[in-house]
């Protein structure tokens, strides 16, 4: 019988899948099964934890990961909402002529309307358009999941417009700082948003629009101090560009970028894959390091040990010698293992079996393979269910018999031709040498016989004993041991 070998290595590594819904879902599927596969072997307290983790990645996965998220943040007067409508090409954001400030977020996606994410973002239906053209689609489809935001002055004097933009500032993949000649170096900006954001320099970017009403010479000056108060801010790797909405200066390259940008994760992804890694770390001192397999010779020691105590190997024994005789002797009969004997083998085997398994799954591997009691009734009962062999084979015995009465009338021809003074003993060495031929022959064969019986009998008996261990030891460790590896699996080991 074969059975999986056990290995102790760690498994190679995997190469970094996208974190793209698919995979976060099946991710989250797969570590949520198997903690429902294993409820005695996790402790509550952290499945319970684990479960409530699971449900607020599953909400976070129902707005939909595959966005990237880039909103437009601006003072009043700062020109972003032109901007929106040069990137998109679109006339849809109210800009300053019509309307002095920006009272309500607008969004235009890329691709699908993601709608639920923009509910989430309180971007009201009637503030969204989708981007969609047939003229340019071939360069829009390099855009597909873009969501981009023109967000509500920061420095309105409106607190529900301040409110919008606290919210947005940590849900936006790409923060695109937008700036004026006139206001860049504002106080509300710098230390209400910029000086906190150390940690977000590689989601940031800063435009300087409107670099169309600045002199000539003037744009260097522009730039080398707006660098300087990021670099105050603490934001040294923050990428500047001076733009125009009306001249179209590097609105090209700002569309490169974003592009770039979208063939990334978003942050919720990278989000919802760092709480399901949290997650998973908490849970991974549930479960071994390396993957748990039986060990074939633990089995076959414990097969041993059953026909050992059965007393199949003295029945073999036995078969052997005794049917190996002219007159046979006994055979010996199988007895009922001693439950001492069968006990210390199943413990041996358990405790093989259970290396390096933490104690809670030991525990249930113990539970799950057969009493010591079952296991000693059962192995009686497949080792007495194996039939002896008969003790006589008639031809061998009939060829053993003949051989010995052509032996003894060989003496007997050969002492009446000695009486009788007769030279002539020719007939009786026929009859000899035909007589030890057949005795030969006959001691051949029954010696073989023994042979192949005892062999047939270890045989039969090592099948049915295999069957007992297989049927109540290893296929239900093996069950036990495959949901040890599914949640394993499920947690990245």
């Amino acid at each position: 019988m074969s059975h999986p070998v056990r290995h102790a290595e760690p498994a190679p590594a995997k190469p970094v899948p996208a974190l793209d819904a698919a995979y976060l879902e099946d991710r989250l599927t797969r570590i949520r099964q198997g903690l429902e596969a294993c409820p005695t072997e996790v402790p509550a307290a952290l499945a319970l934890s684990a479960h409530e983790g699971l449900d607020a990645v599953a909400e976070r996965l129902d707005l939909g990961v595959d966005h990237t998220v880039v909103a437009l943040f601006g003072g009043t007067g700062s020109g972003k909402s032109s901007l929106f409508n040069a990137l998109t090409e679109l006339d849809f954001a109210d800009v300053g002529a019509r309307r002095p400030t920006t009272s309500r977020a607008a969004a235009c996606s890329w691709g699908d309307e993601a709608a639920a994410l923009l509910d989430f973002l309180g971007v009201s239906p009637e503030r969204r358009i989708r981007r969609d053209s047939i003229l340019d689609a071939a360069d829009q489809d390099r855009m597909s999941g873009l969501v981009l935001l023109d967000v509500p002055d920061y420095d309105s004097v409106t607190i529900e417009h301040s409110l919008q933009v606290d919210r947005l500032v940590p849900l936006a993949d790409i923060l695109v700082w937008v700036v004026d000649p006139q206001k860049y170096a504002d106080a509300a900006l710098h230390e209400g948003y910029l000086r906190g954001l150390g940690a977000r320099q590689e989601d940031m970017l800063v435009l300087v629009n409107q670099v169309d009403t600045l002199p000539e010479g003037g744009l260097e000056t522009l730039l080398k101090d707006v660098r300087s108060l990021l670099r105050q801010d603490g934001l040294t790797q923050v990428q500047v560009l001076p733009v125009s909405a009306v001249r179209g200066d590097n609105l090209e390259a700002v569309r490169d970028l974003l592009r770039h940008r979208v063939a990334r994760e978003s942050n919720a992804a990278r989000t919802a894959s760092a709480e399901l890694d949290a997650i998973a770390q908490r849970l991974r001192p549930t479960v071994a390091e390396h993957r748990i397999e039986l060990d074939p010779q633990a089995t076959r020691a414990v097969e041993a040990a059953l026909l050992q105590a059965s007393g199949a190997r003295a029945v073999e024994d036995s078969i052997r010698s005794g049917l190996g005789r002219v007159f046979p002797r006994a055979l010996a009969r199988p007895e009922p293992p001693a439950l001492s004997a069968v006990r210390a083998a199943r413990a041996t085997w358990v405790h093989r079996a259970c290396e390096g398994l933490p104690g809670v799954w030991g525990r249930s591997l113990d539970r799950a393979v057969v009493a010591p009691e079952t296991l000693a009734g059962r192995a009686a009962e497949a080792v007495s269910s194996v039939s002896l062999p008969g003790h006589r084979k008639p031809v061998v015995d009939l060829l053993w018999w003949a051989g010995v009465i052509l032996v003894l009338g060989a003496v007997v021809w050969a002492a009446a031709a000695v009486l009788r003074g007769r030279e002539d003993l020719l007939p009786a060495a026929v009859l000899l040498v035909a007589g030890l031929v057949a005795a030969l022959v006959a001691m051949v064969c029954r010696r073989r016989r023994a042979r192949q019986e005892a062999d047939r009998y270890t045989r039969q008996v090592r099948s049915r004993i295999g069957a007992v261990v297989e049927r109540d030891l290893t296929l239900p460790a093996s069950k036990v041991l495959d949901l040890h590896g599914m949640l394993q699996s499920a947690l990245g080991l």
